[in-house]
């Protein structure tokens, strides 16, 4: 999901693209984010980035 973020997909086109809801692209996300400590897209992005998770 961090890789579909990174290409600057919305939650809607992630949505698709997994064929699941965006409602559940963004519970996803949120609890990326927390397992990541960070608090946005872009943040989450960078930080999987230098840790080599994407």
């Amino acid at each position: 999901m961090l890789r579909l973020v990174a290409r600057g997909l919305s939650n809607v086109e992630i949505g698709r693209a997994l064929h699941i809801a965006e409602a559940t692209v963004k519970t996803h996300l949120l609890r990326t984010f927390a397992k990541l400590g960070v608090c946005d897209r872009t943040a989450a992005v960078t930080t999987a980035m230098s840790e080599g998770l994407i």
